[in-house]
């Protein structure tokens, strides 16, 4: 395979295309306000990270309802451009109407797979990505492909979540259901889903494959929420690893909502529910060609 341009891509990925084409990205879409308010600061501190530039043309992977691809877009200004990418028809609709409220920022939402689209070699400055980059069939295809897109000495910034064990955010909830929860096989721990980059020495061998260069990975924490219990409790049932248990046992629902409720109630304070999100902050540069 052409590290460049990956050939054939498409294919491998159209599991994940199902899946945020319809219960994932129909949950996202719904649940947009309360997820952004929750992640918004990880992804600020990757834009901080990623410093982009007025006049600059940014490539957003993995856009989903289109918060940063908003944020980007001013950032660069007027005489900028970002093109926001996502595999999700459900997310990218919420990203449009967002985007219909602003529509002096030059944005453009582009329903593709960032793994196997033919982007123009060399058009985009930089590519950010919050939480989008870690679904891909063939990953270091996939950052092939994205370096093809940037110019020589292009930037990539993205964050990426550590292990669900750093991550009490979505453990917590997970530990309280877990005693109700059918024995289930340990996951691929390398296969496309929300913890697929969380070794950081993966993340740098596949960056590396790729034919990117000054590959820089920082841990990075917060605390994330803010959200009233209740929200707390169904945001934690219908995401993450707990939310996909659940759609395989919605009938389990009474008693571990009870149990996530318990256990997020001692995180409750006057302004929300809070706790402890850790992430990587991964920074590189495209290379020479």
């Amino acid at each position: 395979m052409d590290a460049k341009m990956p050939q054939d891509a498409t294919a491998n990925n159209n599991e994940q295309i199902a899946y945020w084409n319809a219960v994932a990205g129909l949950t996202w879409a719904e649940l947009q306000s309360v997820l952004d308010r929750q992640i918004d600061p990880l992804g600020r501190e990757a834009q901080r990270a990623l410093a982009a530039r007025d006049g600059e043309r940014i490539l957003d992977v993995g856009c989903g309802c289109g918060q940063t691809s908003l944020e980007l877009a001013a950032q660069v200004g007027r005489s900028g451009a970002v093109v926001a990418v996502d595999v999700s028809r459900p997310m990218l609709e919420v990203a449009r109407a967002r985007q219909r409220a602003s529509a002096a920022l030059p944005l453009e939402f582009r329903e593709v797979d960032a793994q196997s689209e033919a982007f123009v070699a060399g058009s985009f400055d930089a590519a950010y990505s919050r939480f989008g980059v870690m679904f891909f069939a063939d990953p270091i295809a996939a950052f092939a492909n994205i370096r093809h897109a940037l110019k020589p000495g292009g930037r990539l910034c993205f964050v990426c979540w550590r292990p669900l064990a750093d991550n009490q955010w979505m453990r917590v909830p997970l530990d309280a259901a877990h005693p109700y929860l059918p024995a289930v096989a340990p996951p691929d721990p390398h296969a496309p889903g929300p913890f697929a980059f969380a070794d950081a020495t993966r993340v740098r061998g596949i960056l590396v494959a790729a034919g990117f260069v000054d590959v820089r990975i920082d841990p990075w924490e917060a605390e994330i929420g803010g959200t009233d219990l209740e929200d707390a409790v169904k945001l934690a049932c219908r995401i993450g690893p707990l939310g996909a248990a659940m759609r395989e046992r919605p009938d389990l629902m009474p008693v571990i909502g009870g149990a996530v409720r318990e256990a997020l109630a001692r995180h409750l304070r006057p302004t929300g529910v809070w706790m402890a999100a850790a992430v990587w902050i991964v920074r590189a540069l495209s290379g020479v060609s």
